[in-house]
């Protein structure tokens, strides 16, 4: 008795299911069959009062009659519904056709691209190496003994003991010179990483591009009329430049490079510190230490190698005040580049 009762209910929901015409009827109808007070949840219900060896064949036939119901009254829905879309659509052939929005490369990895691209054409290759590294890669074989003072000019993220975040891609020079035999000419572009404070400055992650040529007869006037060639394709030919003595660990003589603040023509702004002098980069010959820990025989050898830090080259150029718009994917600065 109960069986017929469902398959009474499978025809009437078909024959209910068969006049329904429009969205609004069709609430009624699932109202009325898949609603908890509904005629399904009605059959459900009296399921407990039907014999226990005759429940597992009627409790099938019930999950079978509400997923039946389900179905097909979705099947109406939908059909309805494209139905309601297509009548009410109107399309005007006169209108211009919508253009889809396409993103770009961040103004950073913009930057880098043409910093290669200049190097490239000078004969440069590019190499990438981990940004987890050693400290014999990071600080020993780049000439800083492990009680050097030189290791305080840079705040490191350890990880262990012996291994931490690279605060430099000096490791991936390190890493060439000792799989590559000479001559070289490479640039090694890269994140780094230094617990330092966040400011408008400064960053605790940022981006770096290093330069190494390794050959015979190398010259410091070579490294040079290199870096005075790359900063008068990359920012102008009108500008001005100078070098000034300085130190690193890994390079001897040791140089920093200015040009001319081209916001005020050498004036003095507060960007430059009204010196009139924007630094841009770091370099030097290759310390012959460094060449023999990375088995090259300094007395046949010798090299330069510079670097160069990729968010204020950015912020230099186009003249951004604070480092830390280039990390936060605000759209309004991001699509000006």
């Amino acid at each position: 008795m109960f069986l017929d009762k469902i398959t009474t209910v499978s025809d009437e929901f078909d024959n209910d299911l068969a006049g329904v015409k429009a969205l609004k009827n069709l609430e009624e109808l699932r109202i009325k069959y898949l609603s908890r007070n509904g005629i399904v949840s009605g059959l459900f219900e009296k399921l407990k009062d039907v014999p226990k060896e005759e429940k597992p064949a009627i409790g099938n036939k019930l999950n079978a009659l509400r997923s039946y119901v389900s179905d097909n009254f979705n099947k109406v829905k939908i059909k309805l519904e494209e139905e309601g879309i297509g009548a009410n659509k109107k399309i005007d052939l006169t209108l211009p056709g919508s253009q889809r929005q396409l993103g770009s490369k961040h103004i950073l990895t913009q930057t880098v691209d043409e910093i290669k691209y200049i190097f490239k054409g000078m004969g440069f290759s590019t190499f990438e190496g981990p940004e987890l590294e050693s400290d014999y890669y990071n600080f020993e074989a780049l000439n800083f003994a492990p009680d050097h003072p030189a290791r305080d000019m840079q705040d490191t993220y350890f990880v262990a003991k012996d291994y931490l975040l690279r605060t430099h891609t000096s490791p991936v020079q390190v890493r060439v010179m000792k799989n590559y035999k000479p001559p070289i000419r490479a640039i090694m572009p890269g994140r780094v990483y230094r617990s330092e404070a966040v400011s408008a400055r400064s960053y605790c992650m940022f981006h770096q591009v290093e330069g190494l040529v390794i050959d015979t007869d190398i010259t410091f006037a070579e490294l040079k009329g290199t870096l005075v060639f790359f900063a008068k394709q990359f920012y102008g030919s009108q500008l001005k430049y100078r070098f000034r003595a300085s130190f690193f660990p890994f390079t001897e003589p040791s140089a920093e490079m200015d040009i001319t603040c081209y916001i005020c023509g050498g004036k003095g702004c507060k960007i430059c510190k009204h010196t009139g002098w924007l630094e841009i980069l770091g370099c030097g010959m290759v310390d012959p230490n460094v060449l023999i820990n990375c088995g090259i025989d300094p007395e046949k050898y010798r090299g330069y190698a510079f670097g160069m830090g990729i968010e204020r080259t950015a912020m230099l150029k186009y003249n951004v005040q604070d480092i830390r718009i280039f990390f936060e994917n605000d759209f309004r600065f991001l699509k000006q580049f």
